[in-house]
């Protein structure tokens, strides 16, 4: 069993995004400009927009994270998005979810202009992710995608079982694993929580990919032997013994699964250090792409 480690790509990802930068400031140019539009006063919410800030600094880009209260009305949310939209100075910007219950999510994507759209999530960009066009990839399944091709995992003519079909991570991470690219060309089965057959259905995959959003849901059944298994679940859980008083638990029943498998992630640097890093991509992909 090895670990895949994204703490370890992540960071080459990032050394790489440095050097660009560091060109674009010798040769007189701006440096890219993400902003991160943060509702309400979410724990998780809050570490995860921190974080990125932290990454957008050590890379070299410009990063604003902008704050608004949990009441601000869906009419003055969208205001601010068309501001950021139109504004000539921001490359890239992300709406962190989840939004407050009163706040209609879908609207608020769908209001984001797809040029500075570096989530991945509007439609436009979904769309030419399915048509194979060149588009902002989702962080997290760009992510996975980078983490498979740094570790020269053979994903050929191989079974995917991706289980979950969510539009942010399932569906096309699947949409993905099927293109013919290296990594890709696997033979992909979406799954989710009303598939029959469900145990053997993951027992029989070669590359596992997870999504479902419930703890520790894969056991060791459920795991074929020498698979490489993908655990994007990440849910804090109580837990008395740890300073913080919680601790994060993945989609994959790590501890009886592991040794099952030729490859696994672990849940605190294995597909979240990736996400971030995708969106570092996406927000200098942004930037190239203004600039040309």
């Amino acid at each position: 069993m090895q670990l895949l480690d994204g703490n370890l790509c992540a960071k080459e990802i990032r050394e790489e995004i440095s050097i660009k930068v560091r060109t674009l400031k010798k040769q007189g140019n701006r440096v890219p400009h993400l902003v991160a539009v943060l509702v309400g006063n979410d724990g998780a919410s809050k570490n995860y927009v921190a974080f990125k800030a932290r990454d957008c600094d050590e890379v070299g880009f410009q990063s604003t994270v902008t704050t608004l209260p949990e009441t601000i009305t869906e009419t003055d949310l969208l205001k601010k998005i068309d501001e950021l939209n139109n504004d000539i100075a921001v490359d890239g910007f992300i709406v962190q979810l989840p939004l407050p219950k009163h706040i209609d999510e879908t609207k608020i994507i769908l209001a984001i202009n797809p040029i500075k759209d570096v989530d991945g999530f509007c439609p436009e960009n979904v769309g030419n992710l399915c048509l194979g066009l060149p588009t902002y990839i989702s962080a997290t399944p760009n992510g996975i995608m980078e983490l498979l091709k740094r570790y020269d995992i053979k994903t050929e003519g191989k079974h995917c079982v991706v289980l979950g079909r969510s539009n942010i991570v399932g569906t096309p991470i699947s949409i993905l694993m099927s293109r013919n690219t290296d990594p890709g060309n696997a033979t992909v089965t979406l799954a989710h929580s009303r598939t029959k057959n469900l145990i053997q259905l993951c027992a029989s995959a070669d590359i596992l990919i997870v999504a479902i959003g419930k703890t520790e849901f894969v056991t060791n059944e459920m795991v074929k032997e020498g698979a490489v298994v993908i655990d994007v679940g990440q849910t804090r859980v109580p837990d008395q013994t740890k300073k913080n008083g919680f601790r994060n638990v993945g989609d994959v029943d790590f501890e009886n699964v592991k040794q099952k498998c030729s490859y696994i992630t672990y849940v605190t640097g294995g597909v979240g250090p990736m996400t971030r890093a995708s969106l570092l991509q996406n927000t200098l992909k942004a930037h190239e792409r203004r600039s040309k």
